[in-house]
């Protein structure tokens, strides 16, 4: 039976080789191991000829031998009702995230505290029609993390570009959706509700998320995948002219202070790195070589204060293990401070998603959650 991957550029599988599902098992013996880690962006779903499921993350995360004790889970458009109005199917999503981490809270799988704080899909372009919708994903995670529950905020993907192989059918978008009014009239209740905003878009398009920072401060935003690199179709071959532009944006961008920056996601296809072509599996030093500039651009523009880790997984499974990653982003921060590395590395991921947990990553009693919040 051919193995496939999900593909989240076009929402498909495609069909992989036999050597590329081994190399995601391939795996090094973890860096600095005693680091504390929130994984700040993965999925669970579960697709025709593919699944990848809490006891599919629990494996990555235990053969990885890095010390990951929360995880966010991140929309994915995974187990959505199949019945009902279309505006509220999304919230089978969450209800089923939801139930994966209560599974994980019940200590039968260990010790990670999988889908700690928990991200949806709601439809923003329904202006203030979204409302009932948001408020339906709150109280299927019996509350806003802020308040002991589960739920963060949205996803909204608007990554559009010119070239329609490079964005998901699934999520209609257009280079003007972030402009719009309906969307915006969408846009506030986020910041009625305390919700923070997931920004899924391409690089030529982080002058849209700056203006949306502007008209909502309030909103706390979080650009996913280092703001979006592309190095296929259009921009084969452009590596340099990229970097540029992507670069004095995000330098644009850094002086919104509601603005942070997740690392990761570049495993992709569509950031052309070409990782999931390679004939051997890549080991964390050839990975940490290419994703350096990148990288260490973001930390230099944000600060470790407002950049968080994030696996991907297992969208970037394609091209590289679970532990590998890991042992990439540790060594491309190695000479960073002890405090430098705990923002990066959990702390950041901990305040922007005001997650339930300690200190120590362990859940908050009651009380603590009523002391965070006043």
């Amino acid at each position: 039976m051919p193995a496939y991957l999900f593909d989240p550029c076009t929402d498909s599988l495609v069909p992989i080789s036999k050597r590329t599902a081994q190399r995601s098992s391939l795996r090094e013996e973890a860096l600095d191991p005693n680091q504390m880690i929130i994984d700040a962006h993965h999925h669970l779903y579960v697709r025709p000829g593919l699944a990848y499921l809490l006891g599919d993350l629990i494996f990555d995360i235990r053969h990885s031998g890095h010390d990951i004790r929360a995880t966010v889970y991140m929309q994915a458009r995974s187990m959505y009702r199949g019945h009902g109005p279309s505006a509220f199917r999304p919230v089978g999503e969450t209800e089923f995230a939801n139930g994966v981490a209560a599974m994980s809270a019940s200590g039968i799988y260990g010790g990670e505290h999988v889908c700690s704080g928990i991200v949806g899909f709601a439809d923003l372009m329904l202006g203030d029609a979204v409302r009932p919708v948001l408020e339906a994903h709150i109280g299927a995670c019996g509350g806003k993390t802020s308040s002991g529950g589960r739920f963060c905020g949205i996803r909204h993907p608007t990554a559009w570009d010119i070239d329609a192989r490079l964005f998901n059918p699934a999520y209609p978008s257009s280079d003007g959706m972030m402009q719009s009014k309906a969307f915006r009239a969408g846009f506030q209740h986020l910041d009625q509700l305390g919700l923070t905003f997931d920004a899924w878009l391409y690089f030529h398009q982080l002058p849209h998320i700056a203006a949306l920072a502007d008209a909502f401060p309030n909103v706390p935003i979080v650009l996913n995948h280092c703001g979006g690199v592309l190095g296929t179709g259009g921009y084969t071959n452009r590596r340099q002219e990229v970097f540029d532009y992507w670069s004095k944006q995000l330098r644009s961008l850094s002086h919104r202070p509601n603005v942070m920056m997740k690392l990761g996601g570049l495993g992709m296809e569509i950031s052309g790195f070409g990782f999931d072509s390679f004939a051997k599996a890549p080991d964390s030093l050839a990975l940490a070589q290419a994703w350096r500039p990148w990288i260490e651009t973001c930390i230099e523009l944000f600060g470790s204060k407002r950049c968080m880790f994030e696996s991907n997984f297992p969208a970037d499974k394609a091209s590289y293990g679970y532990g590998t990653g890991w042992n990439a982003f540790k060594r491309i921060v190695s000479t960073a401070a002890p405090d430098e590395k705990n923002d990066l590395f959990w702390r950041t991921a901990l305040g922007f998603y005001r997650l339930p947990l300690d200190e120590s990553l362990q859940p908050l009693g009651a009380d603590d959650v009523t002391l965070q919040t006043q």
